[in-house]
């Protein structure tokens, strides 16, 4: 089953979502690399091992755009929320090549808040 390149950066992050290791490995090159304002370029073992545990430490974790901005390069904006910490959002653009993910590069956001309200004359 050949997956597109949203339908697997949707797998992956649903994958991290519930914990599932052997779905990521699947879904992740041999050759991937993870960046993030806290990680450079791990590796996909450092990945596992580090940063793919983490999904335990959030309350929620909410895809709010998911989008195909080239023919290899996915986005996904997603709010989330740790105990005691207000609710925040962050960035991911996915490569993918073929079926597995090549590369993920995550930008951190701010903290969530309500839009402004608007008013009219």
């Amino acid at each position: 089953m050949s997956r597109t390149p949203l339908e697997t950066a949707l797998a992956q992050f649903a994958a991290y979502r519930v914990g599932d290791i052997h779905a990521a490995r699947v879904l992740l090159d041999e050759d991937m690399t993870f960046t993030s304002p806290q990680d450079d370029h791990l590796d996909k073992l450092t990945f596992l091992e580090v940063c793919f545990p983490t999904a335990e430490q959030f309350l929620r974790q909410e895809i709010t755009l998911a989008v195909e901005v080239s023919p290899d390069t996915v986005m996904l904006r997603y709010t989330a929320q740790r105990a005691g910490q207000p609710p925040f959002s962050n960035v991911e653009l996915l490569t993918v090549v073929e079926g597995h993910i090549t590369e993920i590069r995550v930008y951190f956001g701010g903290v969530e808040t309500s839009p402004p309200s608007s008013t009219s004359d």
